[in-house]
């Protein structure tokens, strides 16, 4: 299993809660980093060369930028990987299981309108997404010979065709 991982974003505490749970399952966890296109490149250079089984790619800015390569990189080296924002599986990608994006939208409205008339920013609270999606992709599945269990299926909010 590897990690794709911006090493200067949030990635750092993401791969340090990854180890630790990969660890006690016996799993090996791969860490490629990417700061930028040209590490994307370099990283699935890496993962091919180190025949990784399938790849996690981290919520990072940088690599959302990318999402578009990467998936594309991902599909060319027939590498199973997940996603955190829907737009990856949109894209062509296998798989994303995260915070519903779009939501968050228009919470920022919210706040930005608090802050409009007169809300001081340092005093609104930090909210939590609550909101979580399941995107699968059933042609990169097939393109990659696996199949999804109807369990999984079942549970996903959408199932592209």
């Amino acid at each position: 299993m590897a990690v794709l991982a911006n090493p200067e974003g949030a990635g750092r505490t993401h791969v340090r809660e990854l180890q630790s749970a990969a660890e006690p399952l016996g799993l090996r966890l791969r860490v490629v980093e990417a700061r930028d296109a040209e590490g994307i490149e370099r990283a699935f250079v890496t993962l091919a060369h180190e025949r990784v089984g399938a790849l996690l790619v981290l919520p990072d800015s940088v690599l959302f930028s990318q999402h578009r390569r990467i998936v594309a990189m991902a599909a060319q080296a027939r590498l199973p990987a997940v996603y955190e924002a829907r737009e990856f599986v949109e894209a062509g990608g296998l798989l994303a299981y995260g915070p519903r994006v779009r939501d968050n939208f228009s919470r920022a409205a919210t706040f930005v309108d608090k802050i409009l008339k007169g809300a001081k920013p340092g005093n609104l609270p930090v909210e939590q997404p609550t909101t979580f999606e399941l995107v699968i992709n059933l042609k990169t599945a097939k393109a990659l010979g696996l199949t999804i269990p109807p369990s999984v299926l079942a549970r996903a909010d959408e199932v592209i065709q």
